[in-house]
């Protein structure tokens, strides 16, 4: 067994050594929290299967020495070897709800969450009957827009077969499996003829020189769901060059290409993307309607034979 510091002995004990430690060890907070007083409690009391919102009182309770040796374990992991939070706890939180997740998948972060929580208002016209959720990963923002809209038939679509693993193990989790699954493809390859109201994609967008200099945090996380390409765009560029055939008339494109932004207004300078805005943080997410996707077809289809350097 690993050696206890004798001076802990609470729950607020750990908390305030793991935002010493956090802080003198330079750990990089992107995955859920932003500074490491929040991600000390949630890993504290996380860890002991405790709800984020107990009462403050209770953090003055004392632990047992098991319990004291499995968060000492934990947090010398997330400090020793950065691995994030939700990783080591195997759960991850977005629009309110609980995801399993693992090294399978990216860590939701989305700030699309926030265009879920808001009914995608005003641009849905009316309720969609059919959403895809393409570069799913854990499913997470399929499955939110599954509860934000009940009558809603939701796919979620991955290259990746184990990021799907993950994705089912969520559909189970919240008991959707009469309106959502998962599908197997590159890009659009596994929904031919396929259309839907509204399609929303965090693919891989990361740059070469970004992802060179990711924090170690990042390391943890699938390199096929973060990088794509010399810009960041390679699997952007595809996307872009057929959501027209997968859109319904009043269908709309919500894509997050995160710092490729810059990447995207160079590459299209004429393409009027919708670039929206977040209350609560978070940038590089365009809206592109189905009569502008297929108005900017060839110009699209273009670029994926003569992509820019």
């Amino acid at each position: 067994m690993s050696v206890l510091p004798s001076e802990l002995h609470t729950l607020r004990d750990y908390i305030r050594w793991a935002v010493s430690r956090f802080h003198a060890e330079g750990l990089f907070f992107g995955h859920g929290q932003d500074n490491a007083w929040d991600e000390a409690r949630f890993l504290v009391l996380g860890g002991l299967h405790l709800p984020w919102n107990m009462p403050e009182a209770y953090l003055d309770c004392r632990l047992t020495t098991e319990e004291q040796h499995q968060l000492y374990a934990l947090l010398q992991q997330r400090i020793e070897e950065r691995i994030p939070t939700a990783y080591l706890l195997g759960e991850a939180w977005f629009c309110g709800l609980s995801f399993i997740v693992d090294q399978r998948v990216l860590i939701p972060r989305s700030p699309i969450g926030e265009l879920i929580r808001k009914s995608f208002q005003p641009w849905l016209s009316q309720p969609p009957a059919r959403i895809l959720d393409l570069c799913t990963g854990s499913g997470c923002i399929g499955i939110a827009c599954a509860y934000q809209f009940p009558e809603a038939e939701v796919v979620l679509s991955d290259l990746s077969f184990e990021a799907l693993e993950v994705a089912n193990l969520n559909i189970e989790r919240h008991n959707l499996e009469d309106r959502v699954y998962t599908v197997q493809g590159d890009g659009f390859s596994g929904l031919p003829h396929q259309r839907f109201d509204l399609i929303l994609c965090n693919p891989p967008y990361v740059d070469a020189e970004d992802f060179a200099d990711m924090p170690v945090e990042y390391q943890h996380e699938p390199a096929i769901a973060l990088a794509c390409g010399e810009d960041g765009l390679d699997l952007v560029r595809q996307i872009l060059a057929e959501a027209a055939e997968h859109l319904t008339e009043q269908g709309l494109l919500i894509l997050e290409v995160g710092n490729s932004w810059v990447h995207v207004q160079q590459n299209y300078p004429d393409v009027p993307f919708t670039w929206l805005e977040f209350e609560q943080g978070g940038s590089g997410v365009f809206l592109l309607t189905a009569e502008q996707c297929q108005q900017y077809r060839t110009l699209f289809k273009t670029q994926v034979s003569q992509p820019s350097p």
